[in-house]
């Protein structure tokens, strides 16, 4: 959101409320949807095939693929455009395209640089509807890059510094409480099988050592 275009009437700032508050999480969604898939086929699989066909380690592998991305990236949505975006506004010039184009992408979106604000400006319309496909797949792009980045070895180790380390008491604990109640229920299962084995077995009739005796007597 820019600011150069803003609801003046209380219904427009109404709507502009609800709009947003179901079109940011859709939009969200949408875009983390598409990375998903996008970066298996940029990075998890680029990364697998130089790894597995030429036998070079999957962490070089992936620290080279993820500068490669970013230095593609920056010329692609960054440089290019901005040199494009000197040339077709007459006010700008390439540091001031350049800084449009990150405030853009890094969704700062200050809004004192917009483009195609010029009414005498030629396919104003068509111009609007380019800039806005660039800064979806910019968007887009940014957190592809974003998403490779945080999937390398060392940033994961480096996140993990930050993670909540859990109590190993707690955690044996809650180990030998499974354990118990495993080995009691083992214990009753098997008591429970004795029972029926029991109840299962014919009944035997046994002679009296009195009557083995006379018997032999006998």
């Amino acid at each position: 959101g820019y600011g150069h275009t803003v609801p003046l009437s209380d219904g427009g700032k109404a709507f502009c409320i609800i709009y947003s508050v179901i079109g940011i999480p859709f939009t969200l969604l949408f875009l983390t949807a598409v990375v998903q898939r996008i970066i298996v086929y940029v990075t998890r699989r680029p990364v697998l095939y130089f790894h597995i066909r030429w036998g070079f380690s999957k962490q070089i592998v992936a620290i080279i693929h993820a500068m490669v991305l970013g230095f593609v990236t920056v010329s692609c949505f960054f440089l290019i455009p901005a040199a494009i975006f000197s040339v077709l506004e007459d006010d700008w010039n390439f540091l001031e395209s350049f800084y449009f184009c990150f405030i853009s992408l890094s969704t700062i979106g200050l809004g004192d640089y917009v483009p195609g604000e010029g009414y005498n400006q030629k396919f104003r319309e068509l111009y609007k509807i380019g800039i806005t496909c660039y800064l979806l797949m910019g968007l887009i792009a940014m957190l592809v890059v974003l998403e490779t980045f945080c999937e390398l070895h060392e940033l994961k180790k480096f996140r993990k510094l930050f993670y909540v380390k859990k109590d190993k008491e707690e955690d044996q604990v809650h180990i030998m409480e499974h354990d118990q109640l495993s080995f009691s229920s083992i214990s009753d299962q098997a008591a429970s099988m004795k029972d029926d084995q029991k109840a299962n077995e014919p009944f035997v009739n046994s002679q009296s050592p009195t009557s083995n005796d006379s018997s032999l007597n006998n």
